[in-house]
């Protein structure tokens, strides 16, 4: 069983990483494989190139056993949809291998929104993260089409290949991307809120440092 964790990671960081190992650890997975995304559709366009990025997720997942960086979107043209992504996935593991699509609170409650959803539960197992005493999903429709769906163990997910729905509480860090972005714009160090190696790829490339103070309260 693998999990996925899509993102723009523009940069990385402590916020993304230490949730992933929450899951790593408390779910029968055998590698959780970051994506970053290409082009964005529900949020603004990544700062950082399609190979800066991919470059700070291998420096953060480098020497942690079961993190894995993926490629497979910036592979592809056009917009990055998780059913593209996969589809990818089942041509390369098959379509018997149980696969964990790992997404925050608030972007499953947007799932009706996600390009082919339906399909996309049906493909693989949505596995919520949620910080600690967060309420859970409120629309009637959607929690609805939940509940038959809902799994209470961790292991049943490895017995299918998906369409099951996990909640799972995860270590919260109050850490974003447009915040640590903003810091180095400002000439700020944003150490202790990321990796030091992806620090260092920023500091090499000269990345955010003229990026204007723009706040996207919606990037994770």
């Amino acid at each position: 069983m693998i999990g996925i964790f899509g993102g723009t990671f523009d940069p990385i960081h402590f916020g993304h990483l230490r949730p992933a190992l929450d899951m790593l650890q408390g779910l029968p997975l055998q590698e959780i494989r970051f994506v970053p995304l290409s082009t964005a559709v529900h949020r603004m366009q990544p700062v950082a190139t399609a190979a800066q990025r991919l470059a700070m997720v291998r420096a953060a997942v480098e020497g942690q056993p079961g993190f894995v960086a993926d490629p497979c979107e910036l592979q592809r043209t056009g917009s990055s949809y998780s059913y593209d992504t996969l589809v990818s996935l089942r041509a390369q593991f098959g379509p018997q291998l149980p696969i964990c699509l790992l997404t925050g609170l608030d972007a499953f409650a947007e799932l009706p929104t996600w390009y082919r959803w339906e399909d996309i539960a049906g493909m693989a197992h949505l596995v919520i993260m949620r910080r600690p005493g967060a309420d859970a999903v409120t629309d009637p429709e959607l929690r609805r089409w939940m509940e038959p769906r809902l799994a209470t163990d961790p292991a049943a997910l490895a017995q299918v290949p998906g369409g099951l729905i996990l909640c799972r509480e995860v270590t919260q860090l109050d850490i974003s991307a447009t915040a640590i972005r903003s810091q180095v714009a400002q000439g700020l160090s944003p150490r202790f809120l990321l990796p030091a190696s992806v620090l260092a790829f920023i500091e090499r490339e000269g990345l955010y440092r003229l990026q204007a103070l723009t706040i996207d309260l919606n990037d994770p």
